[in-house]
């Protein structure tokens, strides 16, 4: 179709829209739609979709119904990903990239944390476990950097845990491994099976299930290191996570021993590098990669039935926006402020899970 013919109107989150969407599209989530209809343009066809093609068809009846001439894309954003794949970027261009322009944003935090948080030693097997995600999918390729040009040896196992995707979605993680040259060792599990009717907090059990197998397999294969991408902005939202909903100062460490798998520990190499950053490779690159492909979002929610998007991470990033506004440099400080603890001011902290007061050196002082 002519592209002037036609509107893209993508029904999804707008967590699931910022994560990859069509050129061009217009977002309104799909419990939105009605009451922001007049955003849409009228002399044009409205191609509807969402993750699947499910909730879409649903709603370009509905457009229909008020007048519109809406349809929906058949087999939603991920059959059109798919499609896209040829299309994509060479492997080559995407790795001249992290060395030229993206050098600075990524490739040099990365190696900052390595070196600064100690994450990588010689003669380690790291188990690099990939979601299929764009963190995850970035920091693979940046090892592969990384094992070019280190001084010291160490081996990488580039780790996929299916714990019971869709075939749609499995398919997407391969495709995309084999445009950015990634080999994949993949292992399946039964996870989703096994938290689909748990109804109370399914996705920490989920969370919590998935560690533990990714672990067992890494240890199995010979590994001491697990390495997830977790990135700066998901560390100062656990920052704030913590203080606002669970009344206690943490954060997500950039690297820990596992407690139940003895010898093994755990890494966070991306920790430095900032989620904008992460999506300016992405798009540049022409690259798309699931969101989340757990039963729960296969037909476009976010964890509610309904579609409301139930996350307090979501919330905290929202939050953490409208304060940037005021204070550009308020991500900075929420980060410094868990590097500079200062204890002569705290009524109250835990030590390897033991309460102390201030009260205890207060008399001495």
């Amino acid at each position: 179709m002519e592209q002037e013919t036609y509107q893209l109107l993508d029904i999804r989150s707008m967590e699931a829209f910022d994560h990859g969407h069509l050129k061009d599209a217009l977002n309104i989530p799909a419990n939105e739609l009605i009451e922001r209809k007049d955003e849409l343009q009228t002399e044009k066809k409205i191609i509807v979709y969402c993750q699947s093609g499910v909730i879409s068809t649903d709603q370009a009846e509905l457009l229909s119904g008020f007048g519109f001439d809406a349809c929906s894309l058949e087999g939603g954003y991920d059959k059109w990903l798919l499609n896209h794949f040829q299309e994509t970027a060479r492997n080559a261009d995407i790795e001249k990239s992290i060395r030229k322009k993206f050098h600075k944003s990524i490739f040099s935090k990365f190696t900052k944390a390595i070196n600064e948080y100690q994450l990588v030693r010689e003669g380690d097997k790291i188990a690099v476990c990939i979601s299929g995600g764009k963190d995850s999918m970035l920091m693979a390729k940046l090892f592969q950097e990384l094992q070019r040009h280190h001084k010291f040896p160490f081996e990488v196992v580039y780790l996929v845990m299916d714990p019971g995707y869709n075939e749609r979605n499995r398919q997407i993680i391969e495709q995309n491994a084999k445009i950015l040259n990634i080999p994949l060792t993949i292992f399946e599990t039964n996870i989703f099976e096994a938290v689909y009717n748990i109804e109370k907090s399914p996705c920490y059990l989920c969370a919590r299930m998935r560690r533990g197998h990714l672990y067992s397999k890494a240890k199995e294969l010979g590994c001491n290191k697990i390495a997830l991408g977790h990135h700066f902005d998901d560390v100062i939202e656990t920052i704030l996570m913590g203080m606002l909903y669970g009344g206690q100062v943490q954060t997500m460490m950039p690297k820990l021993h596992s407690i139940h798998f003895e010898g093994m520990e755990l890494i966070r190499p991306l920790y430095l590098i900032r989620e904008e950053d992460i999506k300016h490779w992405r798009d540049y690159n022409s690259l798309h990669f699931i969101q989340c492909a757990c039963r729960f979002t296969d037909t476009c929610t976010t964890c509610r039935p309904n579609g409301e998007n139930a996350s307090k991470r979501m919330e905290i990033k929202h939050m953490i926006a409208e304060m940037k506004k005021v204070n550009p440099y308020v991500e900075t400080n929420i980060f410094r402020s868990i590097e500079n603890v200062n204890l002569d001011t705290v009524v109250a902290y835990k030590k390897n899970g033991v309460r102390h007061s201030f009260l205890e050196d207060y008399e001495s002082c």
